[in-house]
């Protein structure tokens, strides 16, 4: 059970919005398992929650940045295994023990986004997820029930 009483009670409805998320994980320049990190890292809040003109998710991403530097080892470890590329239009034929060195020291011209783009990107798309969320629980009517219980807490 997390923190919030509220987000246990929509995990049915989170199961269903990933679903119709994932089409925007793949054109993003995130691979489904730095999202899945990306996501551990997140919570989600209900800003203003006793108000329903101005309630709505936010995600709260205070614990990105301790991940941030796993994507990249997460994405080269998918790379070591054959796996596709980050979607962030890598095509680079190269690669190995040089290629990490030479990104290391900024030096080649494709080194990846920075961290603080990472964590840009991911703030983002995390808060798009957490738009996608509340309008999904508005059209199942489930949303000033949920809004109700957060301003309970």
């Amino acid at each position: 059970m997390s923190d919030n009483p509220w987000t246990d009670r929509i995990v049915g409805e989170r199961m269903t919005v990933d679903q119709e998320f994932s089409t925007r994980i793949e054109s993003s320049q995130f691979s489904n398992q730095q999202w899945s990190l990306i996501m551990t890292a997140t919570e989600f809040e209900i800003e203003h929650p006793d108000d329903p003109d101005r309630a709505r998710i936010v995600a709260n991403t205070d614990k990105i940045d301790g991940i941030i530097p796993e994507l990249e080892n997460v994405q080269t470890g998918m790379g070591a295994m054959g796996g596709q590329g980050d979607g962030g239009g890598s095509s680079s034929s190269g690669g190995g023990v040089f290629d990490s060195i030479m990104g290391a020291l900024g030096i080649g011209g494709n080194s990846g986004p920075s961290e603080r783009e990472q964590r840009e990107a991911a703030e983002r798309l995390t808060q798009e997820y957490a738009d996608e969320l509340q309008s999904h629980l508005e059209s199942k009517g489930k949303w000033e029930t949920i809004r109700r219980t957060a301003g309970d807490e």
